[in-house]
């Protein structure tokens, strides 16, 4: 069975880079695309994730809910905001005694007049009801009861995730209990940094140096003596060889009937 881990902050696939140089944990779909079997055979999932970007989230959900293999989602620590989403694609959805799953409304920041605030308003109601779309079909639940759930933004246990249908089963899991927080979304990178990092980068083709001969002679003679000092030929390194061939032409001179002579020269 495979294995997948969904883990830290949802991200774009565009930003995993950023992420991955700066050593930090997070989720892209192409991370979980890349690793769906070919065979459809069956898939587990375990989640740890505070949630993130909610087209991420969505895209992630509808890969695994797409999938023609058996889902099974193991809910590890905790499933918050579009981590959330992401769960209830499992086909059963187990979750920890210690982990939590934890729902809300989107949110976003903009700038803008009372106009702009109007229309974003209504932006954001139409994502809540978007997405408790996916909760509904998995829970059962009206959409009214989960549109008020999102509202309160809810925090369920173990025990209350399973009474009320986003999640399956308790898992019980001999591990370290994993440390809880309130949203892990908060590690993400902050968005100028990512802005940042992407202006720096740039494709090869667009690179240019400049390196003059001399800049390159020391380069190339240290290269050099690498390959001398790795090279082994009938047990000794081309360096040794080297040595010991001098050590044979200062011989041969002082052998040499000319040798004191040639000494001198």
């Amino acid at each position: 069975m495979t294995k997948i881990k969904i883990n830290g902050p949802i991200i774009s696939s565009d930003d995993k880079w950023i992420y991955d140089l700066f050593d930090r944990e997070a989720t892209c779909p192409k991370d979980i695309a890349d690793l769906l079997p070919t065979d459809n055979t069956a898939i587990e999932v375990d989640i740890n994730s505070g949630g993130g970007l909610v087209s991420s989230g969505n895209e992630i959900y509808t890969a695994l809910k797409s999938y023609p293999g058996q889902v099974t989602v193991n809910v590890t620590g905790m499933a918050a905001s579009a981590a959330s989403i992401i769960a209830m694609a499992g086909d059963t959805v187990k979750i920890s005694p210690v982990a939590q799953i934890m729902i809300h409304n989107v949110q976003n920041g903009i700038v803008g007049d009372y106009r702009d605030m109007d229309k974003n308003s209504n932006l954001l109601k139409q994502y809540n009801d978007a997405l408790a779309n996916a909760y509904v079909l998995k829970t059962g639940l009206t959409k009214a009861e989960i549109l008020a759930k999102m509202d309160e933004e809810t925090y369920l246990n173990a025990n209350q995730a399973v009474e009320l249908g986003f999640a399956d089963e308790i898992l019980f899991i001999e591990q370290q209990a994993p440390q809880l927080v309130a949203s892990e979304a908060n590690n993400m990178l902050p968005q100028d940094v990512i802005e940042g990092m992407r202006k720096q980068r740039k494709p090869v083709s667009q690179q240019t140096v400049n390196v003059t001969v001399e800049d390159l002679k020391p380069a190339l003679a240290q290269a050099i003596q690498d390959l001398k000092d790795t090279t082994i030929i009938d047990g000794k390194t081309l360096t040794e060889w080297d040595e010991f061939n001098k050590q044979k032409e200062e011989l041969a001179k002082e052998n040499h009937i000319f040798g004191g002579f040639l000494s001198k020269l």
